[in-house]
């Protein structure tokens, strides 16, 4: 499926929610950014996540603070990986599939991810590498 179609895809609410796991997120946020510029496609990604979770009653679920970071990471990972595709992307960036003891714990205490600050807006990482 090529970008475009995932994209399109979701947009529309065709990818069942059973379907769509954390992975899942992370190739999504990669399309997004691999068609609009950074700004725009976090907008859009954000959005269309919102959508989605609304549309299944669980809007509880989306957390602004995990978007930005896990989207922010996305972002720099494909710089570094330039003209990468998803499968080669997925290949060097195993880390950022992981959902549970992700990558997120290197930046953020999970009391600080489950509040409702960080559920509403961006909150800056509150935990030091190496800590």
């Amino acid at each position: 499926m090529t970008n475009q179609d995932l994209i399109r895809s979701f947009e529309i609410d065709a990818v069942p929610e059973a379907s769509f796991h954390h992975a899942d997120h992370v190739r999504l946020a990669f399309a997004y950014l691999s068609e609009f510029p950074v700004l725009h496609a976090l907008e859009k990604f954000a959005s269309a996540l919102k959508r989605f979770a609304s549309a299944r009653g669980k809007t509880q679920l989306y957390n602004e603070t995990i978007t930005c970071a896990y989207f922010f990471l996305i972002h720099e990972r494909m710089a570094r990986c330039q003209g990468a595709n998803w499968e080669e992307f997925a290949y060097k960036n195993p880390d950022l599939l992981i959902w549970k003891d992700g990558i997120l714990t290197r930046y953020y205490r999970e009391s600080t991810l489950k509040t409702d600050l960080a559920r509403n807006i961006f909150v800056l990482p509150d935990k030091c590498l190496g800590e």
